[in-house]
């Protein structure tokens, strides 16, 4: 890395273990009013001042994500572009790909959304409405896009209407069990059959396994959960109190901070009780990880893990669940759960987090190149108007996509990304790209930097299902299949 690389990162930065604010991970995507007759940004002139720092980029750029008045929802249109990576990021060298446009499937027309308890209370859709992108405008005129994440029904829910479970659902369900229920299960072929949706009632035990924190041996499982539990609750006795120390007060008062921003439109996050059993495994995971300390959307990462064991005592929909009514054990052991969980997440992920962020660096300088190769007129497009990959894509990388997703969608990928190898280190670069494609359309149909950046930091995904991010998922397996496995005979 050159001498210029290293100040550019390493400007304004905290020392390693201390908090590291982040850009785009503050609030959840609400839209910003938003008038269509504005004057347009003279691309240029948003040009002319430079950001010189990350940090200085992420106080400069205005974060889609914040709710606030008309005033500040303009500044993201004024902001200053990212200095573009180029040089300064590490070479990616397994990533080598040929150009080829392609399109995602198009979604069914005329779709019926199966709708949750939580969008009773919302204005239904009228039938002669697209859900094509328009100017944004406050929620009251937007009936056609709700904005809560849908949390119910997140076992097998289609966007279609399908029925929840069919005979090959239950078909699936049974080769589950009798996996499970094997003295040794077979890892490989728990991957295999979990790779294309894991059924909700056997989900926690396969993600236990599949993340390794359970081991194979059926008769070992019980012993290893109530070990690894205690253990967890000795970290609490020994480290929590240590909260209020002067040298762990900033990571605290950080995580106090975010944890009410943590997907705050579902009830059951707003919780005070499961907000602090957040608290206790996010300030536990920080001190325990002094080379990256508390990084900001590791928050968001904590709620699949929760939501998933929280279902395995919970046969109604979760996300209006009163926690309190649990007994205090079971909820001691959701919580040493999803410490556990998030703990063998991050193990091979902390590159992301650590000081200057080289595995999100390396990750959206990989899907720089690899959108170059596959859809050469989409990556034009991008840069004719300037826009900069990290302006959209950290958030991508950093919160794995969470913060563009309704949680439902986002436990259905976590299925995957547990079954597939490095698949939320190594495959989540795949699923950006085809994620990226798939708005390609709305992308070019964009023809300035304001449109671009305003469509790229809230795309129109809350209607999804199993079947678009099936899709999603599929597209994202065929690029890993054409280009990382093949990086000499795609090469240019």
């Amino acid at each position: 890395m050159s001498e210029n690389s290293r100040q550019f990162w390493k400007r304004s930065s905290k020392l390693p273990g201390s908090i590291q604010p982040v850009y785009g991970a503050q609030q959840p995507p609400l839209d910003k009013s938003f008038r269509s007759n504005h004057s347009r940004v003279h691309i240029r002139h948003l040009k002319n001042r430079k950001a010189s720092s990350f940090h200085e980029f992420a106080r400069n750029t205005s974060d889609a994500w914040d709710i606030d008045d008309d005033g500040e929802s303009e500044e993201i249109l004024h902001s200053k572009s990212y200095q573009t990576l180029g040089s300064k990021m590490a070479d990616v060298t397994d990533v080598e790909i040929t150009e080829s446009n392609f399109r995602m499937p198009e979604e069914n027309a005329g779709q019926t959304v199966v709708k949750s308890v939580s969008e009773d209370h919302l204005q239904r859709v009228p039938a002669d409405v697209s859900l094509t992108r328009k100017p944004l405008q406050k929620l009251q005129s937007l009936p056609f896009r709700p904005l809560i994440p849908l949390v119910a029904r997140i076992s097998d829910q289609n966007a279609s209407g399908a029925p929840s479970v069919t005979l090959r659902e239950k078909t699936r369900l049974e080769k589950f069990r009798q996996l499970l229920s094997c003295l040794s299960t077979d890892l490989d072929e728990l991957r295999k059959c979990s790779w294309p949706g894991i059924p909700r009632d056997v989900r926690p035990t396969t993600w236990r396994l599949l993340s390794g924190y359970l081991p194979a041996n059926k008769e070992r499982r019980q012993l290893t959960l109530e070990r690894k539990r205690a253990e967890y609750f000795g970290f609490i006795e020994q480290y929590y109190d240590s909260r209020n120390e002067e040298h762990h007060q900033d990571t605290y008062r950080q995580i106090h901070i975010d944890i009410p921003r943590t997907n705050p439109l579902i009830p059951l996050f707003q919780q005070p009780l499961v907000q602090e059993i957040f608290e206790r495994i996010l300030f536990i995971w920080a001190i325990r990880h002094p080379a990256s300390g508390y990084v900001q959307g590791i928050n968001d990462l904590v709620t699949p893990f929760f939501v998933v064991f929280l279902t395995e005592h919970v046969e109604d929909d979760v996300e209006n669940f009163d926690v309190s009514s649990l007994c205090p054990d079971t909820l001691r052991n959701i919580e040493a759960d999803s410490f556990w969980s998030i703990s063998k997440l991050l193990d091979g992920i902390q590159d992301n987090y650590t000081f200057a962020q080289p595995g999100i660096q390396k990750n959206v300088k990989a899907l720089e190149k690899l959108v170059g190769r596959i859809d050469g007129q989409v990556h034009s497009h991008l840069q004719k108007y300037e826009v900069e990959y990290l302006q959209f894509a950290f958030r991508w990388m950093n919160n794995l996509l969470m913060r563009e997703l309704p949680l439902r969608c986002t436990i259905r990928l976590w299925d995957t990304y547990q079954a597939e190898p490095e698949g939320f280190s190594h495959f989540h670069l795949y699923v950006c790209a085809a994620f990226l494609i798939k708005w390609r359309k709305e992308i070019l149909d964009e023809e300035d930097f304001q449109g671009l950046l305003m469509l790229l930091q809230n795309l129109p995904t809350i209607h999804w299902g199993n079947e678009e991010i099936g899709l999603l998922l599929a597209e994202a397996y065929r690029l890993k299949y054409m280009f990382a496995d093949a990086p000499n005979h795609y090469r240019r």
